[in-house]
């Protein structure tokens, strides 16, 4: 705490020592011009003084210059026009900004793309992901998926074959940070991870942090998803809205009070329920289906320059369920999964140089399962259901101060108690006189407080530099750490420049998963006495080069995680088929921890402006993990250790009505555990074949046992696929349509979902073959969808 007290003291003294007369603040907000939406990251810069700034989260920002008779600043942002003012520079100046969406990316000037070079940026590590770009590529089924999207980026490598989990420089699904709105979400996928629950016609802005973070993000080891929603437009009511093969949706937005409040409502519900019924109900299931849905809602009001209140919330669920019913006997259940999250937000500027946002969060994540089984004829009556879920409740403070060009500095607080129901389960059978009532849940705390400052003391060196002071206390035990952060940027020249960051992160919450493709029943549990949390130390380096209209970067990593936890060898917690399995299990003894090394490079070159746009991807990388107890101590290489990871995308504008656009993936296949050979060992009393159906038992004493030697010891094959998508647009009278075709996997690359052993033997009955089989999920997939934008 001294030294961060230390830190503070620093910063300030230099804040003081800046603050000198014959400076003046040119501060406002920058919103669409349409809309009124508030932009997020627009640049703006002064030619003259070659210094500049960027809006925050809420469009706000602050620049002070020397006093002239008069300054030139440029406003750009990709995808608007760049407009250019002249303001006379002798006073304080309030300057609020719109700017109007480009028609054409390719007419932004030469002078707009100055400001966006991210060679001028001491950000590294970081992928923002314009929404806009996200909706032409083609997507599984036609559902448009932002983390689908962020997986072709490099350092970002998905799952299995339709997961929309993220794997991140090495990392698991649990050790990425999502937030929307403030909010934290935590299971992020509907249909079992084949589809993300982020609706992109609700999305304002995406940013995904993978390294070299600032020091206001805690709380997870690997990357920190920021995405914001759209305030709503406060000029006009608009909508759009679409049809697709498993889905619908629909979004509004428009002014409660003109120029004052919006509101944004979007939802969206899949179909494949009332499709499947006919079939369902021929096999005796009269009321059997599966959906999701989820609802976006905003409402925001400006009380005038100074203050703005934003209330927004998520609520989505995915359901199964099914009802079957015979002459003697009925049964019905189902499970179910569902997040909601509400954000209330107050915006307050202090002055035109301090900027603060209060926020009240709530965040819940829950799962069920029920089965209630009834003979009529015999009386049996028997019923289960079982709960799990995390619930939090937040209150986050933040504080932007922005004295100068030299400074940005940053400072806040975040609270957050936590309620973990690791399960909560009740059995009642009439019919064999059980009656179990079993429930766990634990309480924990988890805080942070941080300062972090974007110095630049040299025009051609920028200092990101930070430290965050995190605390967790669960069952009568407390941890605390000091994380420090800092980044760095050396411009070489104008369009180059050499970046590095160090940054230390802990995770004081974890997921327990024995499936490694993120489904409802995996686990959110806090650190305990018993389970210590998960640290990680971060270091990257490469460089930055700008070329006119293409960027290039390159990056490498190094990465170190300690205890980071998993299962025991043959622990489970939870089966889909006995869900009263976890009764009486206490999780901590059946998880160990380990350490986990993870080191590569990426490279991407970029292409953001004109007709052909799109971005070539590549990572080397490995990821190894080793626990005392597993795989007899030794290293092993983590499922998702994925040597090479390649991506190609390209968006091609024909014409005002025509965009083609495709995507081509390759992986090095996941690291697996298969069996290696078998063998008989004795046994001391004779068991006929099949009395035991999880084992194969020889009509001799001896039983067959079979050898997995190494953990994940094979390679599955190689992954690729070609996706490809054409949109054919036309402007209506009252609205424009646009029809889009797409392709999955375009060649039907028959790519492994999962391997499994079968074996036969020969024909006069003295050899036995035994064979490895894949299994594969999706072929050939083509896809239609129907929408509309009034």
């Amino acid at each position: 705490m001294k030294f961060l007290s230390a830190a503070i003291f620093l910063v300030f003294i230099s804040l003081i020592i800046e603050a000198q007369p014959g400076r003046h603040t040119i501060s406002g907000f920058v919103r669409e011009d349409v809309s009124g939406e508030s932009l997020i990251g627009v640049n703006i810069y002064v030619p003259e003084l070659k210094t500049g700034t960027t809006t925050n989260t809420y469009g706000f920002f602050s620049l002070t210059v020397p006093s002239t008779s008069s300054v030139e600043i440029v406003f750009s942002y990709v995808g608007y026009n760049t407009q250019t003012m002249t303001i006379e520079q002798n006073k304080d100046t309030e300057l609020n900004v719109s700017l109007k969406p480009g028609l054409v990316l390719r007419e932004v000037t030469v002078s707009a793309e100055k400001p966006d070079k991210q060679s001028e940026s001491v950000k590294m590590s970081i992928i923002k992901l314009p929404v806009s770009q996200a909706r032409n590529l083609p997507a599984l089924l036609g559902e448009k998926d932002i983390l689908k999207v962020l997986q072709l980026m490099p350092g970002i490598q998905k799952g299995m074959e339709g997961s929309s989990g993220m794997y991140v420089r090495g990392g698991g699904p649990d050790q990425n940070l999502i937030i929307l709105d403030d909010a934290i979400v935590y299971n992020a996928s509907h249909l079992f991870g084949f589809f993300s629950i982020f609706n992109g016609d609700a999305l304002k802005s995406v940013e995904l942090t993978k390294g070299g973070f600032p020091a206001r993000y805690g709380g997870r080891l690997s990357s920190v998803l920021d995405m914001n929603m759209k305030d709503g437009n406060k000029e006009e009511w608009h909508g759009e809205g679409g049809v697709g093969i498993i889905s619908s949706r629909m979004t509004v937005e428009g002014p409660v009070k003109k120029n004052k409040s919006s509101v944004l409502l979007s939802g969206r519900r899949t179909y494949a329920d009332i499709v499947a019924k006919p079939l369902l109900k021929s096999m005796h299931y009269d009321n059997t289906g599966y959906y999701f849905y989820d609802l976006n809602a905003k409402i925001n009001y400006d009380f005038g320059r100074k203050n703005k209140l934003l209330l927004s919330g998520y609520f989505g669920k995915d359901k199964y369920y099914f009802k079957k019913i015979l002459p003697h006997q009925r049964e019905e259940g189902g499970f179910f999964w569902g997040n909601a999250t509400a954000t209330l937000r107050w915006n307050h500027l202090f002055n035109n140089k301090i900027f603060s946002n209060t926020s009240l969060v709530f965040s819940n994540y829950h799962f069920s399962i029920n089965d209630n089984y009834q003979v009529l004829s015999e009386n049996k009556n028997y019923h289960a259901l079982y709960n799990s879920g995390i619930t939090d409740f937040s209150f986050k403070h933040d504080i932007d101060i922005l004295p100068g060009t030299k400074h940005m500095l940053k400072t806040g607080v975040i609270t957050t108690v936590h309620e973990f129901k690791p399960y909560a389960f009740v059995e009642l059978d009439k019919l064999h006189d059980i009656d179990i009532e079993d429930f766990k849940s634990t309480r924990g705390l988890e805080s942070g407080v941080y300062i972090e400052d974007t110095w630049q003391p040299l025009r051609t060196l920028k200092i990101n530099g930070g430290i965050r002071f995190s605390h967790f206390t669960a069952r009568s035990r407390q941890y605390h750490y000091l994380e420090p952060r800092i980044s760095t940027a050396v411009q070489i020249k104008h369009d180059f420049a050499i970046k590095a960051s160090y940054c230390e992160m802990n995770q004081y919450i974890h997921l327990i998963s024995n499936t490694g493709i993120s489904l409802p029943t995996d686990l959110w549990v806090p650190v305990t006495d018993r389970v210590k949390p998960q640290h990680s130390r971060q270091v990257a380096a490469g460089f930055v080069k700008d070329h006119q209209k293409i960027t290039l970067s390159v990056e490498g990593y190094y990465k170190y995680m300690n205890d980071v936890i998993g299962y025991k060898e043959g622990a489970s917690f939870l089966s889909l088929d006995d869900p009263g399995s976890s009764a009486g299990i206490n999780w901590e003894d059946n998880v160990t921890s380990g350490r986990s090394w993870s080191y590569g490079s990426e490279f991407l070159i970029q292409k953001k402006t004109g007709k052909l746009t799109g971005w070539i991807g590549y990572t080397l990388s490995w990821t190894q993990m080793q626990f005392d107890s597993l795989n007899y101590g030794r290293k092993f290489y983590a499922r998702y250790d994925r040597r090479h990871d390649v991506s190609v995308v390209a968006i091609y504008r024909i014409s005002e009505r025509i965009t083609l656009s495709g995507s081509w993936v390759y992986g090095t296949g996941n690291a697996v555990t298969m069996q290696v050979s078998e063998y008989i060992a004795p046994y001391h009393m004779y068991i006929r074949k099949g009395d035991y159906h999880d084992l194969y038992w020889l009509d001799r004493d001896g039983r067959m046992v079979n050898d997995y030697g190494e953990k994940n010891n094979i390679r599955m094959g190689a992954y690729h696929r070609l996706d490809l998508g054409i949109q054919i647009h036309k402007k209506m009278k009252h609205w424009d349509r646009t029809w889009e075709f797409s392709l999955y996997n375009a060649y039907s690359r028959r790519n492994p979902f999962y391997y499994y052993t079968e074996h036969s033997w020969s024909k006069d009955f003295t050899k036995e073959y035994y064979f490895v089989k894949q299994v594969t999920l999706f072929p050939l997939i083509p896809s239609v969808s129907w929408s509309i934008k009034f």
